[in-house]
């Protein structure tokens, strides 16, 4: 071997491979479900760990979000808020929730009187408020349901589940057969088809956990599908908008070949407020 095809070699063994985008994007999908599923195993305290850690990465993105859409969410008043939301209805339920909002009020809109960007006040507080509530009240809703016995295990996973299987059938038949542009002004790449796909992959997945391992009424299982897939299609196009005003593909670069939390999080958000209210209505937990 001559000194050329020496260094050829020694070239392609050391800085000559590089990660495809989609490994990277394995790799990290890979790491966040590992670890997500290790602090489910760990039990209540694993979860209330993983709801910090999640909700508080989403607000910090939140915060950049709000500022380039013209109103930045004051911290002081997005994270408080945020976390009491979050933990309203179980490690938190003794506080009153009127109250607390109605501190954020007062307070709140007392402080702009005085703090930098008074001027911008109204805007600032309502900003920080609507992220507190769209970040914070979702991970309520997913402990109440996860914190229910007998099956709370059951009916929080499966309704990520839904989620996870709407999402894929909806990316899969969209990119494929979607044909019919659906809320194009939002996300151009989104379609009729894949829309239906997404509904109907989030039913066949309730028929199964509600009707195969809680041995509920399908009917009922039909019905929760619809919510859940239909709210994680609204879920997804809210985030998507929020950016489209902002003018960035994604929320952060926190995660590798995803983007940022919110945009991991987006279409799981707002499913278990349906599911948990449903299922308190008909007395199915």
């Amino acid at each position: 071997m001559n000194g050329s095809e020496l260094t050829t070699s020694n070239a392609s063994m050391t800085g000559g491979w590089k990660p495809s985008p989609l490994m990277i994007r394995i790799l990290s999908g890979f790491v966040m479900l590992s670890a997500v599923i290790g602090l489910v195993l760990a039990g209540a305290y694993g979860v209330y760990a993983l709801v910090v850690i999640l909700g508080g990465l989403a607000l910090y993105e939140f915060v950049g979000l709000s500022d380039r859409m013209g109103s930045r969410a004051p911290v002081w008043l997005l994270f408080p808020l945020g976390a009491f939301f979050a933990f309203s209805g179980t490690v938190l339920k003794q506080i009153d929730l009127a109250l607390v909002l109605s501190l954020a009020l007062v307070a709140g809109l007392a402080a702009f009187l005085v703090v930098p960007g008074r001027r911008q006040g109204l805007s600032r507080w309502a900003m920080g408020v609507t992220g507190a509530l769209y970040i914070g009240m979702p991970f309520n809703y997913y402990l109440l349901l996860y914190t229910s016995k007998p099956n709370g295990l059951v009916w929080t996973l499966f309704t990520i589940f839904a989620v996870v299987v709407s999402d894929s059938a909806a990316l899969l038949v969209g990119s494929r057969i979607g044909r019919h542009p659906f809320f194009t002004n939002i996300s151009p790449h989104k379609t009729v088809e894949g829309a239906v796909a997404g509904v109907v992959g989030a039913v066949l997945v309730m028929l199964l956990g509600v009707s195969g391992v809680l041995g509920i009424s399908p009917l009922h299982a039909i019905v929760l599908g619809f919510l859940v897939g239909l709210s994680a299609e609204v879920g997804d196009l809210v985030e998507s908008q929020m950016k489209r005003i902002a003018e960035v593909k994604d929320s952060s670069n926190l995660i590798p070949g995803h983007g940022g939390v919110l945009d991991r999080l987006d279409s799981i958000l707002f499913p278990p407020i349906l599911v948990y209210f449903y299922v308190m209505v008909f007395h199915l937990l």
